[in-house]
């Protein structure tokens, strides 16, 4: 996969011990690199990081990336090939209740990641993870390009805002002769060993093992629901492309790209929940209509992601039925008694996920 390209090289994660970046990390234990995480702590209990043991695999290192001085000492430690920045607080109604926290964790803290790779030079290639919320929504019924506004009400997508411009900033001014770079918003992701707050799928799968009703808000807003393989190819195929364009100018840097299913897989809350109870007997949900008092949630998000395509040969692999069923086992295999491993799993899903893309002829698979 991705042309060999992370096989012995040196890459740097910032937030390897949340659901992406777990992911992220299981890929390219797989892959063959020699991995160094960077995060403040594991944020959730369970977590796929401890479910997957990626802490024996990994050099896995305590910082936060609000701290200038560690971030730049882990780098320029480790001196990394490739570095992917996914460190962020992440959850709309987090950043409500901390919105300074929220705007010095994912704007400061992509300025300090930046800021590290200008003090190391063996760094060859950066992807910067952001988010499709990074766009101000205007409701509107087609996908956000890459070149629409950025912004939004909530402190959390202004907040992937500032790092969008915070990134491109230090692409132009910083690096156009090296590091190769790019930034990445990708739709809402979904998938085995999420356990994050206020997020649909880790509810559902905590109400229901528990034997719990699960409470429903906003049941009826659209999202752009993908599996999280889907995002991580993009974003390794993206780093592979990167890392092996080697005279300048690099024409895939500065760009930003979008990550996201099919123009027509766009379900609603409730769609989502309806489907994941195909696989889970027993299910019970209440559909709540209620969001905190002054706290806004967009009800239409839809990426277009032609860009990608048309620069990189990525369309998404599955449909919302295989996505669905894909994070519905991945749960149901965790919480068995006698469940598997959930390494040897994750990674078994992650084949399978390759062989599908692979038959749908996708570059990235050779």
């Amino acid at each position: 996969m991705f042309a060999n390209i992370y096989k012995d090289k040196r890459v740097f994660i910032t937030g390897h011990t949340g659901f992406k970046g777990s992911w992220l990390a299981a890929w390219l234990i797989h892959l063959g690199a020699n991995i160094a995480g960077f995060a403040d702590r594991v944020p959730t209990s369970p977590s796929n990081f401890k479910a997957l043991g990626l802490a024996e695999q990994i050099q896995d290192i305590r910082g936060d990336v609000r701290d200038r001085n560690a971030v730049l000492t882990a780098m320029r430690t480790f001196a990394p090939d490739m570095v992917f920045h996914l460190a962020a607080q992440a959850l709309v109604r987090t950043s409500y209740q901390e919105p300074a926290l929220t705007f010095e964790t994912n704007a400061m803290g992509t300025l300090n990641i930046l800021e590290a790779v200008r003090a190391t030079p063996s760094v060859k290639a950066v992807v910067c993870i952001t988010s499709d919320k990074c766009y101000r929504n205007d409701e509107w019924v087609w996908g956000y390009r890459e070149q629409d506004h950025l912004g939004g009400e909530d402190p959390y997508s202004a907040s992937k805002g500032c790092a969008e411009i915070v990134a491109h900033s230090y692409f132009k001014s910083f690096f156009k002769n090296g590091p190769a770079c790019a930034t990445t918003r990708a739709g809402n992701v979904i998938g085995g060993g999420d356990w994050a707050l206020d997020r649909i799928v880790p509810d559902c799968a905590r109400a229901w093992n528990a034997g719990e009703e699960v409470q429903i808000r906003n049941p009826y807003a659209t999202r752009p629901w993908q599996h999280v393989l889907e995002p991580l190819s993009g974003y390794l195929w993206l780093g592979a492309r990167l890392v092996t364009e080697t005279q300048a100018p690099f024409p895939l840097t500065g760009e930003a790209y979008n990550f996201g299913p099919a123009a027509d897989v766009n379900n609603t809350v409730a769609e989502v929940v309806n489907a994941l109870a195909l696989h889970w007997p027993g299910f019970s949900s209440k559909m709540n209509h209620d969001c905190a008092p002054g706290m806004r949630e967009c009800t239409l998000l839809k990426l277009c992601c032609d860009k990608a395509l048309a620069s990189l040969g990525w369309k998404a692999t599955l449909d919302f039925e295989e996505c669905i069923r894909y994070t519905a086992e991945w749960y149901r295999a965790y919480y068995a008694s006698d469940g598997p491993d959930m390494l040897t799993f994750t990674l078994g899903q992650l084949s399978a996920y390759t062989v599908a893309a692979e038959a749908r002829g996708l570059p990235w698979t050779k």
